[in-house]
């Protein structure tokens, strides 16, 4: 517990406060640091590397889709190997780890930020992301966990309000 005047640790029992000596009438009341409040910035900076990590994949699976499909016949596979067809597939899924990793991105300096959307953003790439087994599966359950409590939504108001009018 601490001193609502200077800030020093009191014990439950004292009268008086060490460091300024002011007067406590009435027990003094423990401070509670909420869940989004204590743990916004660790969720900002996982969603940010694990976004980081998705787009390095997905520039790696771009690359693959368009220098190694197009040359297989040339490098001696069979032609009946669908190139096309697997360099499509590998190009649209190296878009779609794009997108989700840029989405990932904007939502960590979101919530950096405490911009209002933020939280509603990391909510739904959080349920995407208990699909990549087993960083996305572990971020998406920390996310979920602290802003899916039953007062998170209104802690997250108050954090936006405060940093908007800092």
């Amino acid at each position: 517990m601490f001193c609502d005047r200077c800030g020093a640790e009191v014990q439950p029992q004292q009268r008086f406060c060490g460091s300024c000596g002011k007067d406590f009438a009435a027990p003094v009341a423990p401070i509670y640091v909420g869940r989004v409040r204590e743990h916004i910035r660790l969720v900002a900076v996982l969603w940010l590397v694990l976004s980081a990590m998705s787009a390095v994949a997905g520039l790696f699976l771009w690359i693959l889709s368009h220098s190694l499909f197009p040359h297989l016949h040339e490098m001696g596979a069979p032609p009946d190997v669908p190139v096309e067809f697997l360099s499509s597939l590998f190009g649209m899924l190296a878009v779609a780890i794009l997108l989700k990793s840029a989405a990932g991105f904007i939502a960590g300096w979101g919530l950096l930020r405490r911009e209002l959307w933020a939280r509603t953003l990391t909510i739904v790439l959080s349920f995407l992301a208990l699909l990549n087994i087993p960083l996305g599966t572990a971020l998406g359950i920390y996310s979920l966990w602290v802003f899916m409590a039953p007062a998170s939504e209104a802690e997250y108001q108050r954090l936006v309000q405060t940093a908007g009018t800092a």
